[in-house]
C-alpha cells in the first residue's frame, strides 16, 4: 500500500468496464487505481513498474485468458486476485476454477443503466477489493459508508420467543472471502447422515448453483442451491442462492427454507445475520451456528442471538481463516462458545449430531 491506500490493477478487455471499475474504486477513499490493462500482456508490463496490492481480473480476454494469467501470478508472485465476471451462468464453472487456482473472491461486472444495481454493486466491489487486500494468499481500514448499514431487522424482526417443539437438529453456516475452499473442506469431512445444513456463502447470483453442484460431486451429503420451501433434512446441505436472502423456518417438526428478496443486510444479500436470526427463532437450542472466514461483521450479531437462544456456536480460528473479520467480530461479541480450526469443524458437526 502507498499512503495508506490499496493499489489496484484492473485487467479487462472492455474499455467501458475498465472505466466503470476505475470510477467505482476511485470513489472509495481507501482505494487507488494504480493502472488498467486490456489484457494480461499489458498487465505484466504495468506490474514491472509497480506491484499492485490487488488485481481485478476478467476471465475471457484475447491473447491470454484470465485463468492462465491467474495461474502464472499464483506460481511466480502470489497477489490477491478478485475475479470480475459477467452474470452468464455458463461461465460459472470457469469462475469456480479460478477460485480453486487461488483467486480470493468473485464479483459481477457492474451493469450500466440500472441505478439500483450499480449502487449495490459499487459497495460489493469496493468491499471485495478491501477484503482481498487483507487476505492470506495461497500459491497454485475502516469502511466508508455510502448508504445506511441495515441489520437483520430489515428482513426479519426479532422474536419474542423461541420455537423449540422439535428435537431435530440443524446446522447453519456463514462464510465470505475464502469460504468456497473452507466449505469444501468442512462438507467433505461430513458423513452422509449429518444433520441438515443451511449455508450462506457471499457469492453473486448464478454462481451459487454451480458451486453447490461442485460440492455435491465431492461430498457424501447431498448439496444443492436452496429453493423456496426446500425441506432441511438429514443428509442434505442447502446453499442460499446469490442475491436472495435465505431464512430457516419450521412448520410443526419440519424445517424448511424461505428464499426472499430484500435490502442488503450488513452490506450483503444473502446475509448471514438473516439466516442466523431465523435459526435462533425457529431452532433455538437445536441449532449449531458456525461462522467462518470472511471480511466484515455479517453474522456476528446473528450468532450472538443464536447463543442467547441456547444454540451451540462456533467460530473458525484466525490461523485457518483467509480473512479473520467475521469470526473475529463474533468472538469479540462473546457470540462464539468455541473457536476452532477449520479441520476440526466437521468433527464438531458430527459431535453435535450425536450429543
Amino acid at each position: 500500500m502507498r499512503n495508506g491506500k490499496i493499489r489496484v490493477l484492473i485487467v479487462d478487455d472492455s474499455a467501458v468496464v475498465r472505466e466503470t471499475l476505475t470510477k467505482i474504486l476511485s470513489s472509495d477513499a481507501h482505494i487507488e487505481v494504480m493502472a488498467t490493462a486490456g489484457d494480461p500482456y499489458v498487465a505484466t508490463e504495468r506490474m514491472r513498474d509497480e506491484v499492485p496490492d490487488v488485481i481485478t481480473l476478467d476471465i475471457e480476454m484475447p491473447r491470454m485468458d484470465g485463468l492462465t494469467f491467474l495461474r502464472r501470478i499464483m506460481t511466480q508472485h502470489p497477489i490477491p486476485v478478485v475475479i470480475c465476471s459477467s452474470l452468464a451462468e455458463e461461465g460459472a464453472e470457469t469462475t469456480l476454477r479460478a477460485l480453486d487456482f487461488g483467486a480470493v473472491d468473485v464479483i459481477t461486472k457492474p451493469r450500466m443503466g440500472c441505478k439500483e444495481f450499480l449502487e449495490e454493486s459499487s459497495k460489493l466491489i469496493c468491499d471485495a477489493v478491501k477484503a482481498a487486500a487483507q487476505a492470506r494468499v495461497r500459491r497454485a481500514g475502516a469502511i466508508r459508508e455510502v448508504a445506511p448499514k441495515l441489520t437483520a431487522d430489515a428482513v426479519l424482526a426479532k422474536a419474542t420467543h423461541v420455537l423449540t417443539e422439535t428435537t431435530d437438529k440443524v446446522v447453519v453456516i456463514g462464510a465470505s472471502t475464502g469460504g468456497t475452499e473452507a466449505l469444501r473442506v468442512l462438507l467433505e469431512g461430513l458423513p452422509a447422515d449429518s444433520p441438515g445444513i443451511v449455508i450462506v456463502q457471499h457469492m453473486p447470483e448464478n454462481f451459487t448453483r454451480a458451486f453447490a453442484g461442485r460440492l455435491d460431486s465431492l461430498c457424501r451429503m447431498t448439496v444443492k442451491e436452496a429453493e423456496d420451501n426446500d425441506t432441511v433434512f438429514s443428509g442434505r446441505a442447502l446453499i442460499a442462492p446469490g442475491n436472495r436472502h435465505a431464512l430457516l423456518k419450521r412448520s410443526g417438526a419440519r424445517y424448511y427454507v424461505e428464499i426472499k428478496d430484500g435490502p442488503l443486510v450488513c452490506r450483503h444479500r444473502p446475509s448471514v445475520d438473516v439466516l442466523f436470526r431465523s435459526a435462533a427463532r425457529y431452532a433455538g437450542k437445536n441449532a449449531l451456528g458456525i461462522i467462518m472466514t470472511g471480511m466484515g461483521d455479517d453474522g456476528a450479531r446473528g450468532l450472538l442471538e443464536m447463543s442467547q437462544a441456547g444454540a451451540s456456536t462456533v467460530a473458525q480460528d484466525e490461523q485457518s481463516c483467509v480473512v479473520f473479520g467475521m469470526p473475529q467480530v463474533a468472538i469479540r461479541l462473546g457470540a462464539a462458545a468455541r473457536v476452532l480450526p477449520l479441520d476440526s469443524l466437521a468433527g464438531t458437526v458430527v459431535g453435535f449430531a450425536h450429543r
